[in-house]
């Protein structure tokens, strides 16, 4: 027999059940939107190493990004330089006018950010890095800063005695594969002609061997023809003898 809780099946409890799931959903989707649900994650990449020379006039430094998760607001770009001094922050105001010494220009729906630094100076030489932020968004992966761009700044002295450097460099190089390739074609030279030589000495010698039998055979030859030409010659002296003393007997 089934128990009373089993039996009883009211419309307040129906009511509370059907409270709950909805409430759960409610919460559900709550977090979702906060980004409770999703951790929102900031890629940032930068280029590592960046030389210019002091005449150039300006360099622009390049900062690209990506995001997962992150859907309050939308994103800042920071930019931050490590020189020699203390760290700086730069272009708090923003830098879009063209006449300072920084200029920043944001696409942020392509993923692109740059930096520009204008009257390029030695004493600009340092590490740049680039920031992405949701200001709106508490989680910690929504806040991230690339691994920055070193830009070294030269004089053209500098930048001339590094191409001396590399034309040497390179000359030198040029210089050792010609070396090994002439050393290679002399020593395959020098094998081929003991090669030739070998076949050369050989050839000669079967030619040797040859002329020396055919000499022997030569020899054996005439040898053999002049006994045969002396036999019927000495058959036909005994004849003329014999028929000579017939003739002179009475």
């Amino acid at each position: 027999m089934p128990s009373a809780h089993h039996r009883m099946h009211t419309p307040e409890m129906e009511t509370v059940t059907g409270g709950r799931i909805i409430l759960s959903l409610e919460i559900g989707l709550i977090l979702f939107y906060v980004g409770a649900a999703h951790d929102c994650t900031v890629l940032v990449q930068q280029r590592p190493y960046l030389e210019v020379a002091h005449t150039q006039g300006a360099v622009t430094i390049q900062c690209s990004f990506s995001y997962n998760g992150c859907i309050s607001g939308q994103p800042k770009s920071l930019w931050f330089r490590y020189g020699a001094d203390q760290p700086e922050n730069l272009c708090s105001d923003g830098c879009t006018g063209d006449a300072g010494k920084f200029t920043v220009k944001e696409a942020l729906t392509e993923g692109e950010v740059s930096l520009t630094i204008n009257r390029v100076a030695l004493n600009d030489s340092a590490v740049y890095i680039c920031g992405i932020a949701f200001p709106t968004s508490k989680q910690p992966g929504a806040k991230r800063t690339g691994e920055g761009t070193t830009l070294v700044v030269r004089e053209m002295k500098e930048l001339h005695r590094l191409h001396s450097l590399l034309v040497a460099i390179l000359s030198l190089l040029s210089i050792y594969i010609i070396g090994a390739l002439v050393i290679f074609i002399i020593l395959s030279k020098s094998k081929s002609n003991s090669l030739r030589n070998k076949e050369t000495e050989d050839s000669q010698k079967k030619k040797s061997a040859r002329r020396i039998f055919q000499e022997i055979a030569q020899e054996l030859y005439s040898k053999r023809h002049v006994e045969r030409r002396q036999q019927p010659e000495k058959g036909n002296t005994y004849e003329n003898r014999r028929v000579l003393s017939n003739y002179e007997r009475p």
